[in-house]
């Protein structure tokens, strides 16, 4: 072979590796993106599922105590926007009023002492414990698929193809420092 045949199969091979290495950013670039709306939506149906079981356990402990309406209304509330939200700064506001209900559940459940040794008082606690633990591990999930996003957008070459395609970074799932701290639910 002669010098400009090889020259130019070496410039052909260099394209080549450079297409198939835009297409493998792209392709990574839209598995995060899919993951992190797959996951999205499972903190959601995760949050409307600790509503439902807010709401059934209260509107069962309704009959052996007096509960505040206002509480009720509220979780029927919550529960309804559950699965309406669309980002992530509105299922942070959704998960900053639902944490900031637990409280309120966990005070009307002190007003009345004879619930303490109610099976179905334990039940609830537990069932909020797993269902916050859930939440925090999906939430844990959801913010390091953005972390690896939003790296490669930051990151060099990757982002080159963050330019050509567009790619926006995306916000972490946050909640202010004093919602992160998961009430106390020992009665």
């Amino acid at each position: 072979m002669n010098a400009p045949v090889l020259a130019n199969l070496i410039i052909i091979f260099l394209l080549l590796g450079i297409v198939f290495y835009l297409i493998i950013i792209y392709n990574r670039f839209q598995a995060l993106k899919n993951a992190k709306e797959a996951t999205f939506n499972q903190i959601k149906v995760s949050l409307k599922k600790r509503l439902d079981v807010l709401t059934e356990n209260l509107e069962n402990l309704k009959s052996s105590a007096k509960f505040e309406k206002d509480i009720l209304y509220r979780l029927t509330r919550l529960r309804s926007r559950a699965l309406e939200v669309k980002n992530t700064r509105e299922l942070s506001q959704l998960e900053k009023e639902i944490v900031s209900l637990l409280p309120s559940v966990k005070f009307t459940m002190e007003a009345y002492p004879e619930l303490k040794t109610l099976e179905l008082a334990k039940k609830l606690a537990d069932t909020i414990k797993d269902l916050e633990d859930e939440i925090a591990r999906q939430r844990y999930f959801f913010n390091n698929i953005v972390q690896e996003y939003n790296t490669l957008i930051d990151t060099f070459p990757s982002n080159i193809v963050a330019k050509i395609f567009n790619f926006k970074k995306e916000d972490y799932l946050t909640i202010e420092i004093k919602e992160e701290e998961r009430p106390s639910l020992k009665w």
